[in-house]
């Protein structure tokens, strides 16, 4: 398949600048409205407690962009692998009990269509071109969005209904801060236990599907059979509870740190756990990839980040949205049950280091 990448890239950059400035003529990015952005009615959306939970089709305004959230069950689970199970790496122990409130997550990673309405500001476009703004629009905009590309981040692997690929953790971040003021509904990565309890789905095997290995092409892309590239989303068979590619196609974010092992409670299940990074390396993915051995899909298999990442990437210093040399990471959002007040729901989305939150600063004024 030929990708439409280089010609997105190219309109991007040609947009960005203009699309950046105010109306006083300043590169900038707009302060929000006060407040926070109306809600976005969307048919099975809402629900006031568990039992009113459903699959829902959220939409990005001013798009015709859709994809499925579903259902995921709080309660206890197992996080990290047993002694003795195949391939298990150092980290993944002491395995211990968790539980996790109830939430809804991505059927598939997002893809490129969701991703770059973001990241490129096709929203924006459109809006100019053909309809009026929607009401959440002044909140939207005013987040922060990734700077121009230097290469095709698809590397010439496709993006039809393939999902997005080579962001940092921080543009993950931003974009489920985006995706929020978007819809009104409060959205974020999940956090590494959430993860490892959606893709375990009620399962205590090494695969969601059971400790047999043989079967993971029937579930996911890998090194075996993935012919060197990642694959639409949703081609193989779900989790238990209909969720696609955890295991395989691309690695996804999660909000964690990355331990050398789980600290654990000394009585009862660890109640939402959640490792805040410290530093900006290494961070977790989770999930396997395309470009990854079968015992690295299993469901207590971690990856950590690594500068390495950033190797071909050409700017002093690195760009603070884009792993060039990460052709396998993704990520997937969830939607909280019970989300935070408004006032800490900044800590899911902001960057939590110094350093780039002065890039990020720059670039809002309208500097590379």
């Amino acid at each position: 398949m030929t990708s439409p990448a280089p010609t997105l890239c190219l309109l991007a950059c040609a947009l960005a600048p203009a699309l950046q400035e105010d109306a006083g003529g300043t590169r900038a990015y707009p302060d929000p409205p006060e407040g926070e952005p109306p809600l976005l009615a969307v048919e099975g959306a809402e629900a006031t407690g568990t039992e009113e939970m459903a699959a829902y089709d959220e939409l990005l305004s001013e798009t015709e962009v859709r994809f499925r959230m579903l259902p995921i069950p709080g309660g206890s689970s197992w996080m990290g692998s047993p002694d003795g199970e195949d391939g298990r790496g150092r980290d993944e122990g002491p395995r211990h009990e968790v539980r996790v409130d109830p939430f809804w997550m991505g059927q598939h990673e997002v893809t490129w269509e969701e991703y770059h309405v973001f990241a490129q500001r096709l929203d924006v476009q459109r809006r100019a071109a053909e309809r009026p703004a929607a009401p959440q629009a002044p909140w939207a905009d005013a987040v922060s969005r990734p700077t121009p590309p230097y290469v095709p981040m698809d590397f010439s692997m496709g993006v039809e209904g393939r999902p997005a690929i080579c962001m940092t953790q921080f543009a993950a971040k931003q974009y489920t801060k985006w995706l929020s003021m978007k819809t009104g509904r409060f959205y974020r990565l999940p956090t590494e236990a959430e993860w490892e309890h959606a893709c375990r789905a009620g399962t205590t095997t090494a695969f969601s599907w059971g400790d047999d290995p043989s079967r993971a092409p029937e579930h996911g892309w890998f090194y075996e059979n993935s012919d060197d590239a990642y694959h639409p989303v949703g081609e193989k068979l779900p989790n238990p509870w209909g969720l696609h590619d955890m295991h395989g196609n691309v690695a996804e974010w999660v909000l964690d740190g990355h331990a050398k092992s789980y600290s654990v409670p000394t009585e009862g299940p660890a109640e939402n756990p959640l490792v805040w990074p410290r530093a900006l390396y290494p961070r977790v993915v989770r999930g396997g990839s395309w470009d990854d051995d079968v015992e690295e899909l299993r469901s207590a298999a971690r990856r950590k980040s690594l500068e390495g990442w950033k190797v071909q990437d050409p700017q002093l210093p690195k760009s603070i949205w884009y792993h060039t040399d990460a052709r396998f990471v993704g990520f997937r959002v969830v939607r909280p049950l019970n989300p935070p007040p408004p006032e800490e729901r900044g800590k899911y989305w902001e960057a939590d280091l110094p350093e780039i939150r002065a890039i990020q600063e720059k670039q809002r004024q309208g500097e590379r």
